[in-house]
């Protein structure tokens, strides 16, 4: 079994209060979960209205389709022009 984690760190630069950066941030998970069906939540940044980052997990037998993924998951965080994607982090535990 091989676990794929992400870390992703977003700004969100339109956002004036944390209720516009969770409306922003709950529509991101919400994509993310139903188009690459990965286990997503905000992990950091709570209280800050301008900034969040998401932990982005996915479990399966092969490393390289994990890689593949949270590539894809990434890019499309990219793609989406919700949140500006600032850095990220993929880790791999086997």
């Amino acid at each position: 079994m091989h676990v794929g984690i992400c870390k992703a760190f977003l700004t969100i630069s339109e956002s004036h209060s944390l209720k516009q950066k969770r409306r922003v941030v709950k529509s991101i998970i919400a994509r993310l979960k139903n188009q690459f069906n990965v286990a997503v939540g905000e992990v950091d940044a709570l209280d800050v209205h301008q900034r969040a980052v998401l932990g982005i997990v996915s479990v399966s037998n092969d490393s390289a389709h994990l890689n593949r993924v949270l590539s894809k998951a990434i890019n499309f965080i990219e793609a989406n022009g919700l949140a500006e994607l600032t850095d990220y982090e993929i880790e791999f535990i086997f």
